[in-house]
């Protein structure tokens, strides 16, 4: 007995150890994997070659539209809304700033029970328009809104030529660069643009540590991986501050948005398929308000972590539509939500592995520390990389590169939550659950206009 115990036991130490190493070597993989391909991203970008340089400036000749005398593009910006009057009257006075009288806005009333119609009837400008949504047609998602309003844009611009019109969406608490309606217009210039997407800043980023990260996120993220991904032919559309022609929207059906939690991902993907060119231009930006509640945010991230879960079902349109690198990096978005499910259970073996050092560290049993070292360049490692982009983007910030890596170490334990965005997503997914309400509205933190203003000063 004694001996048969002794060789399970060596047996298990043995299976132990093996597993351990299969982890570490996992990890390291994974890690590996996913630096190097931001670093390919990156160097497509080439975002690392100088302090000031913005993305998005072009880097192919563009083919002009030959624009007929009285025949300017007509752009109409959508606004999608619940419940948002107590931004909505600023949000649409914004977009009017613009004078030019081929700018008009739609503002989408999907079932509000407070004064958002009410607020947006009262605007005397003949550009804005209101479009009511009431039960039981109401509420049954962003995309339904979006393709209820096409609808009304097809009837409106019936007698122009589509390629002509711009369906822009920009979401209530949005607030738009003074240099955005240029470089929109500059963008469609091209004939082969059908789509344009610009950068994302969070506007409250400087008066909460949670709303940085989320700033981080989307510099380092969304932005550097979008100016990559116009080399790629992949650039992604996002909820806020898209622009797509309507000839492009036509291309997709009746109905171009999706019943997806995520209609903006599903939107950018299939965009890709048609022919038409999605653009990123990050010389001009869109400032939304951040989360600073840790539990509205995991209720947003599981939103949308479970809209791209849903996003499988174009699996076969990428194996079908799309070509070469597009379809190589497409199908590792589709596919990444589930790979950040896997490393999640790598993180909680090192989890355990750690609390288990630190109870033998506690009843003084000796310990072997050569694997901190290692460990903390597998970790932390990719902060300073974040921290060098995040600087390089923008030096405007005041923050010098200390701060910075600091900010990004901290950014690495943010990246944590992912996995609790991820096995709570797949769990809504697996039973069936897919409504969402919408996420409040914060309270403003100073004023954002004036944050936009002094981001715009030399």
């Amino acid at each position: 007995m004694i001996a048969t115990q002794y060789v399970w036991s060596f047996g298990g130490a043995d299976l132990l150890a093996g597993l351990d190493t299969v982890g570490m070597l996992g990890a390291v993989a994974m890690v590996a994997v996913a630096l190097t391909y931001m670093l390919v991203l990156a160097c497509a970008a080439h975002i690392l070659t100088g302090r000031r340089k913005r993305a998005g400036q072009g880097d192919r000749s563009p083919r002009p539209l030959q624009h007929p005398v009285g025949k300017p593009l007509q752009i109409v910006v959508l606004m999608p809304c619940l419940n948002e009057a107590a931004v909505i009257g600023p949000s649409v006075a914004r977009l009017l700033e613009d004078p030019n009288p081929a700018l008009h806005v739609l503002v989408i009333d999907d079932g509000s029970d407070d004064t958002t119609s009410e607020i947006v009837s009262a605007i005397a400008d003949p550009r804005v328009a209101l479009l009511r949504r009431d039960p039981p047609n109401a509420r049954q998602g962003k995309g339904e809104a979006l393709n209820h309003a096409v609808e009304i844009i097809r009837e409106r611009y019936r007698d122009i030529d589509p390629e002509y019109v711009i369906v822009g969406v920009v979401d209530a608490d949005g607030h738009l660069d003074p240099t955005a309606w240029e470089v929109v217009r500059g963008a469609f210039r091209d004939q082969t643009v059908g789509a344009v997407q610009l950068g994302v800043r969070i506007s409250n980023r400087r008066a909460s540590l949670l709303a940085r990260m989320q700033d981080i996120e989307f510099v380092t993220f969304t932005s550097i991986f979008q100016q990559g991904r116009r080399r790629m032919r992949s650039v992604g559309m996002g909820g806020n501050a898209q622009f797509v022609r309507l000839a492009a929207l036509n291309a997709l059906g009746r109905s171009p948005w999706t019943r997806s939690l995520t209609e903006d991902f599903d939107l950018g993907i299939r965009l890709n398929g048609t022919g038409w060119v999605n653009e990123f231009r990050g010389d001009a930006a869109v400032h939304q308000e951040g989360v600073t509640s840790l539990r509205r945010l995991i209720r947003q991230r599981t939103r949308w972590f479970q809209g791209n879960l849903q996003a499988r079902s174009l699996l076969g349109f990428i194996a079908r539509r799309l070509r070469g690198r597009a379809r190589a990096d497409t199908l590792w978005q589709v596919l990444s939500p589930y790979l950040l499910l896997a490393g999640s259970l790598l993180v909680i073996s090192f989890l355990l592995m750690l609390a288990l050092c630190v109870i033998n560290v506690i009843r003084g049993v000796p310990q072997q520390w050569s694997w901190v070292p290692g460990t903390y360049l597998l970790a932390f490692g990719p902060s300073y990389l974040y921290a060098l982009v995040y600087w390089l983007y923008e030096p405007d910030e005041g923050a010098g590169p200390v701060r910075c890596a600091a900010w990004c170490h901290l950014f690495v334990l943010y990246g944590l939550l992912a996995g609790v965005f991820g096995w709570r997503a797949l769990a809504r997914e697996f039973l069936g659950r897919s409504g969402w309400a919408k996420t409040a509205r914060e309270a403003e933190h100073g004023s954002v206009p004036e944050v936009i203003a002094q981001e715009a000063q030399p």
